[in-house]
């Protein structure tokens, strides 16, 4: 690990002197070479497939590790869009002359090396080194042990395109090895790795928080809301609160709390709650939401455990409030920062909620599911963010740089 930071180090050198060009060239090149390998990809991803059903994998989790044809055109076209990307590199923004002549401004720059520790997808792989190379950086990648097999093969597709390219092969690096000790020594290795990206379950990621040397942008909760406001348009409250819950269900940016204002509660929950019983979601009310749904719906109670439960599933939280103040303080409290939703007609509260509801997305009548780098607008996305400093939200090109200060003078000196 040790050699792989230094490596890394020396490469990010290299990178952060390369074009956009020749980064574009190289990743076109990786797609090249993807689509080169496919058949051998495909044997490989088999050998993992085949260890995870004799180790007792969920059939989530094999889903999630399984390649397939269109997964094989989704990860190219991956690359394709990040190549249309606009380059964020030495972009010079805020620039304004000083009284004295100077002119003072600030330039994205990379961050350097980038360690990027994820589970599963092995798409993950080409997803992290296309960002991090187009954004001027070198990374390390440490893959799950169950897609060992089908990482290795993508690395090689990314060394030999990078190689091609005139890029230092070090740029983008796998570790080869699936034991643990590989995580804890590489979230130490502060003298060499500058960022650590974490991407996997809570306890993958509450291990980095508590290991970690280096600084690491990460989310533990995707606890999302949807509050329909007594102002709030029904017809427009029933759809955000039906593709927010059941469009996808094993994704952070899912609802898992559907807040409702006491006003309007009989008149929505009844018909919203049949809905939902046709997709199979198993519904966990407070007690006025099972006063009113009891009669023709089956409502479990819902625990203060569940207020703060990641389903990541078919089963949803429902809690009547009073209005607008006991719904921004129950996200407030029983949130994870990541993307709450408020539905109403009124802009006063629309503003009020953007405002004080501390999360790294908040809307206005739109489902929570839109949170994500592509529907942004940024292209793909290393991950989301719930931290405060540097990134926040879905991470894409422009998370991965940071600014520093440039000053053009013509002598000037201090007086």
């Amino acid at each position: 690990m040790l050699k792989m930071g230094q490596a890394a180090r020396l490469a990010s050198v290299s990178i952060r002197r390369a074009d956009t060009s020749q980064k574009n060239a190289a990743l076109t090149a990786i797609g090249d070479q993807i689509l080169g390998q496919r058949q051998q990809l495909m044997l490989e991803n088999e050998r993992d497939l085949e260890a995870g059903r004799a180790s007792g994998l969920s059939d989530a989790m094999l889903d999630r590790l399984a390649f397939s044809d269109a997964g094989f055109d989704t990860m190219v076209d991956g690359l394709a869009q990040v190549v249309q990307l606009q380059d964020p590199v030495g972009e010079v923004s805020d620039l304004a002359y000083r009284p004295n002549g100077l002119q003072v401004g600030k330039m994205r720059t990379p961050i350097g090396v980038i360690g990027i520790i994820y589970e599963s997808r092995p798409n993950v792989t080409i997803d992290a080194a296309s960002l991090c190379l187009k954004s001027g950086n070198a990374t390390i990648l440490r893959g799950g042990s169950e897609a060992i097999y089908s990482n290795r093969a993508l690395s090689e597709c990314i060394t030999n395109a990078l190689l091609g390219s005139g890029l230092h092969e070090s740029v983008v690096q796998l570790v080869q090895h699936t034991d643990r000790d590989a995580v804890g020594e590489l979230v130490k290795l502060d003298k060499y790795v500058d960022v650590i990206v974490p991407r996997g379950g809570k306890g993958l990621i509450e291990r980095i928080g508590r290991e970690a040397t280096i600084p690491v942008i990460k989310h533990l909760d995707g606890i999302c809301h949807v509050f329909v406001d007594d102002d709030a348009d029904l017809e427009k409250a029933v759809k955000i609160a039906i593709n927010a819950k059941t469009q996808r269900y094993a994704v952070c940016n899912s609802m898992e709390t559907l807040l409702v204002a006491a006003p309007i509660a009989s008149d929505l929950l009844p018909g919203l709650a049949t809905q939902y019983q046709g997709f199979g979601v198993e519904l966990r009310g407070c007690d006025e939401t099972r006063k009113i749904l009891d009669a023709s719906h089956k409502v479990e109670v819902a625990t203060d455990e569940d207020w703060g439960t990641e389903y990541l599933g078919p089963v949803l939280s429902v809690k009547i409030v009073d209005g607008i103040d006991s719904a921004i303080e129950h996200i407030n409290e029983y949130g994870s920062n990541h993307t709450d939703t408020i539905v109403t007609e009124s802009y006063a509260k629309g503003r009020r909620f953007i405002q004080e509801v501390d999360s790294s997305s908040v809307m206005i009548n739109a489902s929570t599911r839109f949170a994500d780098g592509f529907e942004y607008g940024l292209g793909a996305e290393i991950g989301i963010s719930t931290d405060k400093l540097h990134a926040r939200g879905p991470v894409g090109l422009e998370g991965l740089t940071s600014q520093k200060y440039v000053v053009f003078g013509d002598g000037q000196i201090r007086q």
